[in-house]
C-alpha cells in the first residue's frame, strides 16, 4: 500500500471523528434544549393556571400566591389575547408593534379560557442556547481547518529543507569525483587520441557535472533565458534515444519557426527527461513511441510529451505530482514532483496529465507564457 492511501485513510478517519463529535455535540444540545422547552411549557402551563385564578377569583380569594406566579415570570415573553385577537395584557416584550399576529405566528398557545388565549415564546436566553452549538462548532471548525493548513504549511517547508539540504550536499559530494573523472579524462585523450570511446566518456562526465548543477541549483530561484524550445527538446532526445532501447522510438514534432520561451534549459531538460524515463518505464520493456509535441497556442508555449505505455489509473491521476507517490516496485516517487516544481515555482507554468488511457498511454501537457 503507498504511503499516500495511508495518510487518505488517515483523513477519511479525522473525517469520520469530527462527523461523530459534531453529531453527539449537536444531539446533546438538542436534548438540552427540548428539555428546556418542556421546562418552560410547564412554567406557562402554570402561569396560565395563575391567570385564570386571578381572572376567576372574588373578593374572598387570596391572591398572593397567584401574584408571586404572575410575576416571578421575567425571561418568557407572554401576551394574553381575547377571542377577537385583541392584546388584554403582555410581558417582557419591547417591541409591540403587532403583537397578535407575531404570537399567533409562533403557534405556542395555551387556552385560559372560553374567552382568553395566552401565546408565547422561547426565552432569549434559550434562543441563545439553541444558536450556541452551531457558533462553536462553527467557530472549532475554522480553528481545525487553520490549525490542519498551518501544519501543512510547516510540514511542507521542513521537507523543503531537508530535501534542498539534501540536493545541495550531494552536489557539493559529487563534485570532487566528477573532478577527478575529468582529469583522467584528459590524460586518456593524450595517452590514446584515436579512441573512439574516450569521447563518450568525456560526454558521459559532462552530463553528470550538469546533474551536479542542476542538484544545486534546487531550493535557489534559476535564471531563465530566452532559450528555442527546439534545443532543449532535441538534446532530450539525443540524450535518451543512446540510453533507451530499440524497441522505443523517441521523435520530436515542432513548427518550422523557432519557438522562444524565457527559461532555465539545464532544468527544463531535467524535467522532459522524467517524463520519457516514466514513460519508458510504463512501457515495461516493451516496444512503443514517444512524441513531443511543440505547440504554439495564442500567448503560450505548450509542450506535449505523448507515450504507448500502460496509462494511469484514474485514481491516481491526481496523485502522480504528489511526493512519495509511485506504481514502480522500486522507486523514490519524487521525478514528477520535481518536474511540477520546476514548472510551477520556478517558472510560473503549469503541467498536468492532460489525458491517460490505460492500456493505451498517458499525455503529460506543459504550459509556459509565449516570449513576445
Amino acid at each position: 500500500m503507498q504511503w499516500t492511501d495511508r495518510i487518505r485513510q488517515v483523513k477519511i478517519w479525522l473525517v469520520v471523528v469530527a462527523i461523530a463529535i459534531t453529531a453527539t455535540s449537536l444531539y446533546v444540545s438538542h436534548r438540552l434544549v427540548s428539555d428546556l422547552q418542556t421546562e418552560e411549557r410547564t412554567k406557562m402551563e402554570i402561569w396560565a393556571e395563575a391567570m385564570r385564578a386571578f381572572t376567576e377569583a372574588d373578593e374572598q380569594t387570596d391572591l398572593s400566591l397567584v401574584s408571586k406566579v404572575i410575576e416571578g415570570n421575567n425571561t418568557i415573553p407572554v401576551v394574553v389575547l381575547s377571542n377577537d385577537g385583541e392584546v388584554l395584557d403582555y410581558s417582557n416584550i419591547d417591541d409591540t408593534t403587532n403583537l397578535a399576529k407575531r404570537f399567533l405566528d409562533i403557534g405556542d398557545t395555551i387556552r385560559i379560557s372560553n374567552y382568553q388565549l395566552l401565546c408565547y415564546d422561547e426565552s432569549t436566553m434559550l434562543k441563545r442556547l439553541t444558536q450556541y452549538p452551531y457558533w462553536a462548532l462553527g467557530i472549532v471548525t475554522i480553528f481545525v481547518v487553520v490549525a490542519i493548513f498551518a501544519l501543512l504549511a510547516s510540514k511542507r517547508a521542513e521537507q523543503n529543507k531537508v530535501w534542498v539540504g539534501l540536493s545541495k550536499e550531494t552536489a557539493h559530494q559529487l563534485g570532487t569525483p566528477i573532478s577527478s573523472l575529468m582529469a583522467w579524462v584528459e590524460v586518456l585523450k593524450e595517452a590514446y587520441p584515436d579512441d573512439e570511446l574516450i569521447p563518450e566518456m568525456a560526454n558521459d562526465v559532462k552530463r553528470l557535472e550538469r546533474i551536479a548543477e542542476r542538484f544545486s541549483k534546487i531550493g535557489s530561484l534559476p535564471e531563465p533565458v530566452d532559450t528555442p524550445m527546439q534545443d532543449v527538446l532535441d538534446h532530450v532526445i539525443s540524450y535518451m534515444d543512446k540510453r533507451t532501447s530499440q524497441k522505443v522510438t523517441i521523435k520530436g514534432h515542432y513548427p518550422n519557426h523557432p519557438v522562444i520561451a524565457r527559461i532555465n534549459a539545464s532544468l527544463f531538460e531535467w524535467v522532459f527527461e522524467n517524463l520519457c524515463k516514466n514513460a519508458v518505464d510504463a512501457m515495461e520493456g516493451g516496444s512503443g513511441k514517444i512524441d513531443l509535441w511543440l505547440l504554439e497556442e495564442d500567448d503560450i508555449v505548450a509542450v506535449e510529451v505523448v507515450d504507448t505505455g500502460k496509462g494511469i489509473r484514474k485514481k491516481d491521476v491526481k496523485n502522480v505530482f504528489r511526493p512519495g507517490f509511485t506504481t514502480k516496485k522500486r522507486g523514490w516517487g519524487l521525478g514528477l514532483s520535481l518536474a511540477k516544481r520546476i514548472v510551477e515555482e520556478y517558472h510560473h507554468g503549469h503541467i498536468f496529465v492532460k489525458v491517460s488511457e490505460p492500456g493505451r498511454g498517458t499525455t503529460f501537457r506543459i504550459e509556459l507564457k509565449a516570449k513576445r
